[in-house]
Order: C-alpha cells, then structure tokens, then sequence
C-alpha cells in the first residue's frame, strides 16, 4: 500500500470517538494558547520517548467559517483545503503540517485537548520514521456479542492490573490476556486485524494519554477513564485500539523498558506483555471471567444483540437492499463513531456528523453514512438532484467536483459517482 493511502486512512480514523461540537469560527487567541501547550510538552519530551520530536508545524482550521490558525507564519502556498476539515497530515507550502479540527479542540479539558494535538503529532512526525505505517483494517467482529463481550473483560482486567503491582499485576495481565485469546480463537483473523490498528492507534493514543499528563498517575488515570466504555452499547469496531494501546503502553512501561526503541509494525502488544512478565494465558476464560462480572456483562450484552439485530434489519433495508447513492472511497474527513453499527457482510453505518473530500467531490451526512467493509465505496439512501447541480436527500448532501458525474445505477433505483468519459 502507498504511503498516501495510508495517510488517508489516518485521516478518517484519527478523529473516530471525539465529540464534535457546536460550529464555530477559530479564536486565534485561543488557539495560539492550544499551540504553545502542545509545544512545551513537545520541548519537555525532547524526543526521549522514541527517540524522535513531535514537534512540527501545526493548523487548527473550521472548514464552515473558514477560519484558521497556525502555529508558525504560513507559507505563500493555497491553503490545503481539508485543512481544518480533520485531524491529519497536510502538505502546505513542500511542508507536511499537521492539521486539527477547531470544533474537535474547543471543548475539551486541557490535559485531554492535548492528548488529542500530541496523538496527531506522532502521526505525522514520529510514526512515518519508526515505520510503523500499516494499512486501515476493519474489526467488524468488535460489534458482535461475543467480540464486545470478551474485548470488555480484557478492559477489565487490564483495569485491575494498572492499580495493582507485583504478583496481582500478573495475575490481572494474565486474565487479559486469557479474554484477549478466548477472542481470537472464535474470530480466524482478529489477531492481525486488531494488532494492526492497536500499532497504528493505540500507540498514539498511548504517546498522547503519556506525553500530556503531569505524572505517571493521571497518565494511569487517563487510561482507566478509557477502559470504562462511556456509553453503554456505543462500538468498538474503529474505537477499541484507542483504549487497549495506553493501556498496554503504560504495563509495558514497567515490564520492558526499552520497548519503544525495538517496536516493529509487526509486533503485537499482548505478546510483548506476555513475554516481557513471564506470563501465560489459561486455556479455561470462562471461569475466569466470573470474577471480572461475567455473567452480568454477558446478560447485558445479549440484551443488546438482540436490538442490535433488530436495527440491522431497519438498517439493511435502508442501506444494503433500498434505493442508494454510491461514493467512491479514498479521501479524507470527520466522522464520528459513537453509535455506529456494524451490517455483517456490508459494512458499518456512521450517525451522527460525516464530512469527506476526495478527488470525486464531497460528502456531508448526519444521520448515516454506509462505508463498505474493504473501504472502496460509501453509501447513502439514494438521491435527489438539486437545482445547484448537487444531489441530496434527508441528512445528507453531495456535491461531485469537476470531470465526475452522478449516473444511474446498475439496480433500478440506484445512483453512482464516476468519472465522466
């Protein structure tokens, strides 16, 4: 995969689980204040903890008042024009910068804005150079009730083991680690799919949640807020690795040092915590997971299979066997997470904002967005042509960029955007 299929991989994902607030122009009094928090913490680190600096230029941008900030004088280049629109890399002027959004910022508590500026900047100064790039992978097995139930009792656990020590500690990353197979063995390829995007995410997660706190205890804390899913039911499909990557990041702080130094993007976390503690899985996690509130967490998750089923069903209907607009993939934008549920076989339906650009025009939805599960198309109830040559119906509106067309679809009933001949 070229690396610039990654980075637009990053785009989409990097802002998945963040609250999105009200619209609003950029305050550059404000934002000059975000950019020079971000950039002591920077300086504080020096690059000791992989051995490379954070540091870089940096732009907060409101793509609907096209307002903007920058850490350091613009170049005299066209401004980016998903600058602002997502969290990410951006080339402006021969120079990668990295680009946030000034309504995923405003609203947030200092110490958790600036684990969202430092978790972008080792995306862009860190991660390329560590090669630690890997292809976006889905996780869809993470919206089943088995894949929820045993991912959450590995939380749990990992919990337990970050408020204890010594032999307790053990004892609580073996039972993680016991869930986190029982998992992969009902899932032929979990292993690899949830290994790759804890490298690509939850190690930046971990390099913001570490880097902002004021000490190794509200860095702990950090991560235990994170382990409690905030919301009962939301998805873990996209989210999970933003969770389990501090965590790990903080045990195998103790455990082995030097960790971070041998990373490879072929490494997975568990394992390095298994052998860096001695420890083995128990081949018997059922009667372990009794101790963590298995049978209450079990109860509850089947409680929610069954109106997950019966949503998919509404969904299914809408997205997969009704009339739809068909969008190509590739771009870059916002989304966000919460609530999204997984159609089996088809993909995952985003709610609430979904904004994206790509060379095919853009994409603005707010009540579901149908992104494919290999990533190569997006789907919308079908459309409505409107007088400005843009398509939209009820939450959601298209506009194709020059040399792309919308033309019927193969079903009757249906739209795609193509390259016009």
């Amino acid at each position: 995969m070229r690396i610039r299929a990654f980075w637009v991989a990053i785009l989409v994902c990097s802002v998945v689980g963040h609250t999105r607030p009200a619209d609003a122009q950029v305050d550059q009094q404000r934002a000059q204040a975000f950019f020079k928090e971000a950039q002591a913490l920077c300086e504080r680190d020096g690059g000791r903890l992989w051995g490379v600096s954070l540091c870089g230029p940096m732009v907060i941008g409101d793509m609907r008042t096209r307002t903007f900030a920058t850490s350091q004088p613009p170049p005299d280049a066209p401004r980016p024009p998903v600058a602002g629109l997502t969290n990410g890399p951006v080339k402006w002027g021969g120079v990668t910068w990295t680009s946030y959004s000034w309504n995923d910022l405003v609203d947030r508590t200092p110490q958790k804005r600036n684990e969202v500026l430092l978790h972008e900047l080792f995306h862009v100064q860190v991660q390329p150079k560590l090669g630690l790039l890997l292809p976006h992978v889905e996780n869809e097995h993470l919206d089943a009730l088995d894949g929820r139930y045993w991912l959450q009792l590995e939380w749990r656990a990992l919990a337990r083991a970050l408020r204890t020590s010594g032999a307790q500690r053990k004892d609580a990353v073996r039972d993680a680690l016991t869930f986190r197979q029982a998992r992969r063995r009902i899932y032929p390829g979990a292993a690899e799919t949830e290994r790759t995007l804890e490298i690509n995410e939850g190690i930046a997660s971990y390099t913001g949640t570490i880097l902002a706190a004021s000490s190794r205890t509200d860095a702990i804390a950090s991560a235990l807020v994170g382990l409690t899913p905030a919301e009962k039911g939301e998805s873990f499909v996209r989210t999970f690795a933003y969770q389990s990557g501090p965590a790990y990041g903080l045990l195998l702080d103790e455990a082995l040092p030097r960790w971070r130094r041998e990373l490879r993007n072929i490494d997975d976390l568990g394992t390095l915590l298994m052998n860096a503690l001695a420890v083995q899985p128990a081949n018997e996690a059922a009667g372990r997971a009794v101790e963590y509130g298995g049978v209450e967490l079990r109860a509850a998750e089947q409680q929610r299979e069954q109106l997950r089923q019966n949503r998919i069903d509404e969904l299914r209907l809408r997205f997969v066997d009704g009339p739809v607009l068909v969008v190509p993939g590739g771009g870059g934008g916002y989304t966000d997470s919460r609530g999204a549920i997984v159609i089996p076989g088809s993909g995952t339906v985003y709610f609430n904002t979904y904004r994206i650009r790509g060379q095919w025009g853009s994409l603005e939805a707010e009540k579901g967005v149908l992104i494919s599960s290999d990533g190569r198309s997006r789907r919308v109830p079908a459309p409505v042509r409107r007088d400005d040559g843009s398509f939209s119906e009820d939450g959601w509106t298209f506009k194709a960029a020059p040399g792309w067309t919308v033309r019927e679809g193969a079903r009757r009933g249906d739209y795609e955007v193509v390259r016009q001949q």
